[in-house]
């Protein structure tokens, strides 16, 4: 099959094609060429999702196949849920190109090259089987992202941006080139399925494994935006292009925490097992604060897209949760989570996107009633609150439901309650935005300011627009009634689970990898129940809404209101003073979040 390569192959010769000719080509031809490429890369990954059902997909480059199960070459390994995060990241790339049809005046080829470069390193990501090339296709997406945060490099804010970004992903991937060392340098092999036999076989004892592993997921956690590392995603979102947006909230950050499971399972779950549990408490407090400071943090924004960006930290550490109960049935959840997010945060942005092009602004209060112009925008926003609150029929509402019946059948009903958490703090944040800008409900400027509300944005298109074409809104509507559609199937949260237990059959990928052996049958996978969890959405909705009246007319709230609003702001006080913008802070920020979970996994091998 020479199908394997093609999601990586054909971006890079378009984008090398668009540098080399593009300034020649009209701009309708560049946006064409651009969705063409993206809609063909999508194409193939569906038919890889189908070609990977029974048995993962082996592509050997080159020919170099394994030798007395020794492995010399380079491969792909294409199973359902690397070519299904890649079908994601393509879907999510040509809505990009779609949005950005009308929404940029002018636009040179360096954009859409860009973008596709970002595409070809992300399906890479997803489908490659070797360590090294894995931290390859990492810094390709760092860098075109870095470039695309700071396309507008004429300006002070995308500078910084792109500054934050760059410095924060290049410490990160430094130290995953450490990891990556240590495991050469232990076992002698990159190869995900040799490097998982040779440790097993031959485990160099000691501390060495799990501060290697710890070493190779940090460039991951950086760019999943785990806490405490997440501080420069809200700082790029907040400058990059709205398109550009779509991609590092819908999928990018999704990526990491793919990046960080993939790696535990293919290279680290067997020699790590008898410490599992240590492994399991890592990722289940990294997800809670990921959970808190997120959530938190996103009900506190005014400022449209840095109040997204926080939404999706929120929700990317419910997703570690998910992987942090080390179970196929929690990373089955986990899978169809990131989908239907994937898909609803890409269609909020869009919206935001929608907003700015017209009255150039994403000042909630600056906004106050102007989008009455714009009911269907209301209409898509109010969907995305309800997706983001795990809402029927939304993917979310099915995911969180498996997550929260695996963790209950571990015994970590805690669980649940997290996972709660986050859907009241997001999506009351994006009710309250909905009823100030779209019902002009609320006050016109912050609780007890007397000066008008202002937060500096210089506008991504040239002056205001009375219309929103339909290439802006149409992709959103796709989007969002993409991440109700795929849920209603039973067949894709099935092929999830079936991956989930494909993915953690270590022993099994390992010798079809290097012996070509058939993986055994998966085994019939426990879909949970959906009617007994309705109860958790609607409370999350009913918890949201009153979050969100109370913010909107605090005066309601009559004597009590001066405590409540000293009490929150008391709360979100020392997280917006760690939110400085200054790199060196993050950069310790970084350090001592290696240092801490670092502790967590030598302390706890030691038990």
């Amino acid at each position: 099959m020479w199908f394997p390569p093609l999601p990586v192959v054909i971006p890079l010769i378009v984008a090398a094609s668009l540098v080399a000719i593009g300034a020649y080509l009209p701009r309708r031809v560049l946006d064409l060429v651009a969705c063409a490429t993206a809609a063909s890369v999508f194409a193939i990954c569906c038919h890889l999702v189908a070609a990977s059902a029974d048995q993962p997909i082996v592509y050997w480059f080159g020919g170099w196949r394994p030798e007395h199960r020794f492995a010399l070459g380079i491969c792909f390994v294409i199973d359902q849920a690397g070519a299904g995060l890649a079908a994601l990241v393509s879907l999510l790339v040509l809505a990009a190109f779609l949005f950005s049809w009308q929404y940029f005046e002018s636009v040179k080829s360096l954009y859409h090259a860009l973008m596709l470069v970002f595409l070809a390193g992300m399906c890479g990501m997803c489908l490659t089987g070797d360590l090294f090339n894995l931290f390859v296709w990492f810094e390709l997406m760092s860098a075109s992202g870095v470039a695309l945060c700071g396309y507008k490099s004429e300006e002070f804010g995308p500078l910084q941006g792109a500054l934050n970004f760059a410095i924060l992903n290049t410490l990160g991937a430094y130290l995953s080139l450490t990891g990556v060392a240590i495991v050469y340098a232990s076992v002698g092999a990159l190869n995900f399925a040799q490097a998982s036999a040779s440790l097993a076989a031959h485990d160099p004892g000691g501390w060495l494994v799990p501060i290697a592993f710890l070493f190779v997921i940090s460039g991951f956690l950086v760019k999943a935006a785990a806490f405490p590392f997440h501080f420069w995603l809200a700082d790029a979102h907040a400058v990059a292009p709205t398109p550009v947006c779509i991609l590092f909230s819908g999928v990018m950050v999704e990526l990491g925490l793919y990046a960080a499971a993939r790696v535990y399972w293919s290279v680290f779950a067997i020699p790590l097992a008898a410490h599992s549990s240590v492994t399991g408490a890592l990722f289940l407090t990294i997800g809670t604060l990921t959970v808190i400071v997120g959530g938190i943090e996103c009900f506190s924004q005014r400022h449209l897209k840095r109040l997204l960006a926080f939404s999706t930290i929120s929700h990317t550490g419910v997703m570690f949760l998910g992987v942090g109960l080390l179970s196929a049935d929690g990373l089955g959840g986990t899978a169809i989570y990131l989908l239907g997010h994937g898909l609803v945060k890409g269609g909020l942005f869009i919206c935001a996107g929608i907003l700015l092009h017209r009255f150039r602004s994403v000042d909630e209060f600056e906004l106050h009633g102007k989008g009455r112009e714009l009911p269907w925008t209301g209409l898509l926003l109010l969907l995305g609150a309800l997706g983001l609150a795990g809402m029927p029929p939304f993917a979310t509402f099915f995911g969180e439901g498996q997550l929260a019946d695996s963790a209950r059948r571990h015994g970590l009903g805690w669980v649940s309650g997290v996972m709660m958490l986050s859907g009241i703090l997001t999506s009351a944040a994006v009710l309250r935005i909905g009823g100030r800008i779209f019902l002009g409900w609320g006050l016109r400027r912050p609780f007890d300011s007397d000066e008008a509300p202002a937060i500096p944005m210089e506008s991504e298109t040239h002056g205001g627009h009375r219309n929103t074409p339909g290439t802006m809104w149409l992709p959103a509507l796709a989007l969002i009634a993409g991440a109700m559609a795929v849920a209603l199937a039973p067949s894709v949260r099935i092929a999830a689970l079936r991956a989930a237990h494909r993915m953690e059959d270590t022993r099994g990928v390992t010798d079809h990898v290097l012996l070509g052996t058939p993986m055994a049958a998966v085994p019939e996978v426990h879909i949970a129940p959906a009617l007994g969890e309705l109860w958790k959405p609607a409370v999350n909705v009913a918890c949201a809404a009153l979050l969100a009246l109370a913010a909107l007319f605090p005066r309601a709230l009559g004597r009590a209101r001066r405590a409540v609003v000293h009490a929150i702001e008391r709360a979100i006080h020392p997280l917006r003073a760690m939110h400085t913008g200054r790199v060196g802070d993050y950069v310790a920020w970084f350090i001592l979040g290696v240092g801490v979970y670092g502790a967590m996994l030598v302390f706890g091998y030691r038990r």
